[in-house]
């Protein structure tokens, strides 16, 4: 509790979004198979969904599988899956006691039926809490979300819904799958990666960036209240002078 002792809870990003890398890796430094990194992982998201809930912070998006993971050799893919259909079905009953909302965005209909189904069943459950927004980032990309916003866009265009003198941003960001939530204020990547690999990419546009070495099974709560400190220490301008932000 050292660190939550010293964040200001007045000046907390409603919005964090966290790239949690460093699993395999994680498992390949204690002998392990990739998948008992995976496994692990798991541990550290219930802790810092846990942590974010004591400090007041509304939405956290996890970069869970991204479109490109897809590519990954098979037998992880499908392991992968079935550690997600486990985790939800253990899980489902800390997110009713805790008041956690389930939501998830991507290409969601290419999970396997399985998957899908035990996801779309327990962000039914969940719909009416109104604690912490836990959104996983599944067979998501940004590229192919902001691609899968234009067609919409186009589609709405060609059938007079809307003109093409219409489109602005809040137009665009209506047709983005986080259309329900606010844009995040801070992103966090573990694993000592310094790079976005196509996450977020329009809604992280003015977000704080934070990066730590530290292997995703590792990371806990603590560390999410360091990020929050070093995130209160910095100045958001948008484009303005320190004058006029002060």
């Amino acid at each position: 509790m050292e660190y939550l002792d010293k964040i200001d809870l007045l000046k907390l990003p409603k919005h964090v979004a966290i790239i949690m890398d460093g699993n395999g890796r994680w498992a390949k430094e204690k002998g392990k198979l990739r998948m008992f990194g995976h496994s692990n992982g798991v541990t550290s998201v219930r802790d810092v969904v846990e942590g974010a809930d004591k400090a007041g912070i509304k939405y956290i998006t996890l970069y869970t599988f991204s479109s490109e993971n897809w590519n990954r050799p098979k037998l992880e893919v499908m392991a992968i899956m079935e550690l997600m259909v486990s985790t939800i079905a253990k899980e489902i009953a800390g997110f009713m006691k805790n008041n956690i909302k389930l939501n998830a965005i991507g290409d969601l209909d290419k999970l396997p039926a399985k998957c899908l189904k035990e996801l779309t069943a327990a962000m039914q459950k969940t719909s009416q809490n109104t604690g912490v927004v836990l959104t996983l980032a599944l067979s998501y990309g940004s590229r192919r979300e902001i691609l899968h916003a234009v067609k919409s866009i186009a589609a709405q265009v060609k059938s007079g819904e809307i003109e093409i003198e219409d489109i602005n941003e809040d137009v665009f960001e209506h047709n983005l799958f986080t259309n329900d939530m606010p844009h995040p204020e801070l992103l966090i990547r573990t694993g000592g990666e310094y790079r976005i690999s196509n996450y977020l990419l329009w809604q992280i546009a003015y977000a704080e960036l934070y990066f730590t070495p530290k292997l995703w099974p590792d990371f806990r709560k603590e560390d999410l209240y360091e990020a929050l400190l070093d995130y209160q220490k910095r100045e958001r301008r948008f484009g303005m002078t320190s004058e006029q932000v002060n």
